[in-house]
């Protein structure tokens, strides 16, 4: 899954302030990476489909003149223009950019929005304690607040001197920079969170001595906690890589630090075109239940090519194989939901498992196991511990979240300091996993005792009623996981129809008619990214294989396969797949809080096959022929 230079960017860094300098074809492979990805402009941005960003470019920046290179190398110097064009220049870069800068002494920590550590110390009841935000913000912001709070700066010299002035000019960033935003922020900072700002500006002056103590020995605790339960891996780099900066600040052994940077080493990936750059997030789980989809969707039975039959099933022994069967150390620590039962969205070596991958997870086994009954799948006992982490992830308003349930209001958004990001504070329902989760509790067979197959049975009613009021007036539903009206309108359908909803029912008759409205003439279906944020549909450009294969997937469980519609969407795929039986996507199909774009690299390869394998096993029983 490609994402942007940011966590590379912070690897550089990382690796400097902790000092394990890295090896020259290390360097040269990274230098390669930002070659590949620089845009026209001379920047590096939020995302494949972006133009520049002052934080991704401020960023890669200096990790490139810690890599050696020059400032007037042209990749600096084209970098270092445009950031000098940018209103505000680089002392506008949003909070998490500030407080990067600052770690390295090139910015002012009284200019960074306070991040005191001393809010972990709040009572768990408390409706503003980090345990209620959305698990990635609280695992990012406890480690923030140690930094911050311990005020971490590493010198860097005279290269620290030297990147000052190509950064800033003769002007340095000062305390009045802590409300100066750049075009980067597109979620500036609410009236009450600009309050409780300047109220911790005041308190930040002199923070009680015995306090800070207390709340950073919690944070790093906290840390420690994390990188210990997830096998040094983290929940993602982005918190990894600021882990091993409070370990090193904490005055940590060498060897945890080791141990810890050794952990950011699984979420690389290295080519010989792009050289080394790190994932956002590692998808083993969510690409492997998909395969399988598409694998089997055009077969009733056992597949006859042996080929296909052992990837099939090599496929599910690899699931079987990445369920959690254990809960967390010390769960408490972090506040971690029960993980017994659940998939991860990789392959579960970091152990924070997912609603809706878990949900596809189990059901592509089923799938396979009623295919071929030689299929590995997990037994009775651990189908039912999924059917429970399902469960939990049910909010009260029937959606399902995604690593927990929702655990503060939704007000708390109004609270959200990232500035870059939008949803991101709160866990939510949401389309994609609510409509994931009634296709898996429509196939995991019921648990031995009565109460337990009521809970599922009450807990398919409320889903359903929840995707019933989610659907806009238009016919679509809005998605959080991909772009966008599309992708959520499929597993909202997809949901419906597992929970016995007919074709003919107004919503879904209402879905085949948008689908059907937004259908390119050319037969395709394409969706651009700025619906997202602006919480609409947006048509995209030229069509696309998988936002295509997402409509007729759809319509299939809704339209008779010889529909115009379908038939048009078959022939698109049908004619734009290349030689080597592939497909290319040109535009992102992914997101992550709202403004970050995924690349899913594997999205064009079963999206389509699925689709096609799904029209013509359709064809077949509409005509009565065996598939």
């Amino acid at each position: 899954m490609v994402w942007n230079t940011m966590i590379l960017s912070q690897y550089v860094i990382v690796h400097r302030v902790v000092d394990r300098p890295l090896p020259a074809s290390t360097r040269t492979e990274i230098v390669r990476h930002y070659t590949a990805t620089v845009t026209t402009e001379g920047g590096w941005g939020q995302h494949p489909d972006s133009g520049p960003s002052l934080y991704c470019t401020t960023l890669a920046y200096v990790a490139l003149r810690l890599l050696g290179l020059e400032a007037q190398d042209p990749l600096c110097a084209r970098a270092r223009s445009w950031l000098r064009a940018q209103p505000g220049g680089v002392a506008a870069i949003p909070t998490w950019g500030k407080l990067w800068l600052a770690i390295i002494g090139l910015y002012d920590h009284r200019a960074v929005n306070p991040l005191p550590p001393e809010i972990f110390l709040l009572p768990r009841w408390t409706p503003v304690h980090p345990d209620r935000l959305y698990c990635h913000t609280r695992t990012i912001y406890q480690a923030m607040a140690y930094l911050y709070g311990a005020r971490v700066r590493h010198d860097l010299g005279r290269l620290g001197e030297a990147l000052s002035r190509e950064l800033y000019g003769e002007r340095s960033p000062s305390p009045a920079d802590r409300t100066l935003l750049g075009a980067d922020a597109l979620f500036p900072p609410s009236r009450a969170l600009r309050a409780a700002f300047t109220a911790l500006a005041v308190y930040e002056r002199a923070p009680l001595p015995g306090l800070r103590r207390r709340a950073l020995s919690r944070c790093l605790r906290r840390v420690r906690h994390e990188q210990e339960v997830t096998g040094q891996a983290g929940i993602s780099p982005v918190s990894t890589l600021l882990n091993v900066v409070v370990l090193h600040a904490a005055g940590a052994a060498r060897q945890e630090i080791d141990r810890a940077l050794d952990g950011v080493e699984s979420w690389r990936w290295r080519d010989p075109e792009r050289g080394i750059r790190y994932a956002g997030a590692r998808s083993h789980s969510w690409d492997t239940a998909f395969a399988v989809e598409a694998l089997l969707a055009g077969n009733s039975t056992a597949p006859q090519d042996t080929r296909l039959l052992t990837a099939v099933r090599a496929a599910c022994s690899f699931l079987t194989a990445a369920q959690l069967t254990e809960d967390i150390p010390d769960a408490t620590v972090t506040a971690r939901a029960p993980a017994q039962g659940g998939w991860c969205f990789s392959e579960g070596a970091h152990r924070w498992p997912v609603s809706d991958c878990t949900a596809e997870a189990a059901a592509a086994l089923l799938h396979a196991a009623r295919v071929d009954p030689r299929a590995p799948v997990p037994d009775r006992a651990r189908l039912a511990q999924a059917t429970r982490f399902l469960l939990h992830r049910q909010n009260g308003d029937g959606g399902f979240g995604t690593y927990e349930p929702r655990r503060g209001p939704r007000l708390l958004e109004r609270l959200n300091p990232a500035e870059m990001f939008t949803n991101c504070v709160v866990e939510d329902s949401y389309i994609e996993c609510t409509g994931s989760a009634l296709v898996a509790l429509a196939e995991l067979p019921p648990e031995a005792s009565a109460s337990d197959a009521q809970d599922t049975a009450r807990a398919r009613r409320r889903a359903l009623r929840f995707l019933l009021r989610s659907q806009s007036p238009d016919g679509s539903w809005p998605a959080a996981w991909g772009v966008n009206r599309i992708y959520g309108t499929l597993f909202a359908v997809r949901g419906l129809h597992a929970a016995g909803l007919p074709a003919r029912h107004p919503s879904m008759r209402r879905a085949a008619e948008w689908l059907e409205s937004v259908q390119q003439e050319d037969g395709g279906w394409s969706e651009h990214h700025r619906g997202c944020l602006e919480q609409r549909y947006i048509q995209g450009g030229p069509s696309q294989p998988v936002q295509t294969a997402w409509a007729v997937l759809a319509l299939l469980q809704i339209r008779s396969p010889d529909s115009a519609s379908l038939e048009s969407g078959v022939r698109w795929l049908c004619a734009h797949q290349a030689a080597d039986g592939t497909w290319r996507q040109e535009t992102a199909a992914g997101v992550f809080f709202g403004t970050a774009m995924l690349d899913y690299r594997l999205y064009a390869a079963y999206f389509p096959l699925w689709a096609l394998g799904r029209w013509l096993a359709t064809t077949h029983a509409a005509s009565g022929r065996p598939c």
